[in-house]
């Protein structure tokens, strides 16, 4: 039998907001995998278990840049260690000149960029530097070179979430989109695009909840695929409640100011980056039973 630590518990806990002996039993339940146990979580406690999944423990800034002719631009992330550094200008003008220079030379990958000149020598020798100055490690992540048949708008909600959406129409209607993709976060344009590990994972959860009904099985398929539908209206932008008006969806907003969403990207700080959590007090206590021995 796998051992489940603390550790396993207080990750897993950090991830879902559920009770520490609920983490623990769903744990042990899943033999310790981590992505089972979220899953039997979510079974359990409903949509209690996600409303902590989107916490990220890596700081850092989303640039984004737009070319005069509204049709080329960029949007870049550079991580580092503390959020004090994402105030810092250096560390902010780093960012800004890193997404000119791929929305201007369109470099292929990060090395390609970090050999790039800037200033006195390259975006390379500037980023060690300033790793030298400032005293913390900082690296660019990733980035997304945007030529546009259409034209660009974009969204940064406090350095942390960038949106890059690509359009035919109203500039307003479209920089209106780029905020609602900030707040809700859709996976996917339309139902089309939601990714199918996705819709699998959704069907699975729903037909484990719809089989505990006791309802005969030709109910339970209804159920699940009503559930899985309802997901995917939820996740699709276009199918959305407008934020702005959630008397309308997204599409029924677009349709009436003759605007077209082609693409939209979505930058989120940190995202799929697992930060090592100290445990102060197990490290304290450590340190004194090894003086004690």
């Amino acid at each position: 039998m796998v051992a489940i630590t603390a550790g396993m518990v207080g990750e897993l806990r950090a991830k879902t907001d559920a009770p520490m002996m609920e983490c623990k039993k769903a744990l042990t339940e899943a033999q310790g995998d981590m992505a089972r146990a979220e899953e039997i979580l979510r079974v359990r406690l409903g949509n209690k278990a996600g409303k902590a999944a989107s916490r990220v423990a890596a700081e850092g800034l989303v640039g984004v840049y737009i070319a005069p002719d509204g049709k080329t631009g960029a949007m870049i992330e550079v991580n580092c260690e503390t959020d004090f550094v994402t105030k810092n200008d250096d560390f902010i003008g780093l960012v800004k000149a890193c997404a000119e220079l791929v929305a201007t030379k369109h470099p292929v990958d990060v090395a390609a960029l970090s050999a790039l000149p800037m200033g006195e020598g390259t975006v390379e020798s500037t980023r060690t530097a300033l790793v030298g100055k400032i005293g913390e490690n900082m690296t660019i992540r990733r980035f997304k070179y945007f030529s546009s048949p259409g034209r660009l708008a974009s969204y940064i909600h406090n350095g942390r979430i960038g949106v890059m959406v690509e359009f035919e129409g109203d500039d307003v209607a479209a920089k209106d989109v780029a905020m609602h993709i900030a707040a809700t976060k859709p996976l996917a344009l339309d139902a089309s695009g939601v990714p199918a590990d996705k819709i699998e994972t959704e069907r699975s959860i729903a037909t484990q909840k719809a089989a505990e009904s006791g309802k005969p099985p030709e109910i339970v398929a209804k159920m699940v695929e009503g559930t899985v539908q309802k997901y995917l209206k939820e996740v699709a932008l276009l199918s959305q409640p407008f934020v702005k008006n959630d008397k309308e969806t997204v599409e029924q907003m677009l349709k009436s100011k003759s605007t077209k969403i082609h693409s939209f990207t979505l930058y989120v700080v940190g995202e799929g980056i697992t930060k090592v959590v100290t445990d102060f007090a197990a490290e304290v206590a450590a340190q004194v039973a090894a003086t004690k021995g």
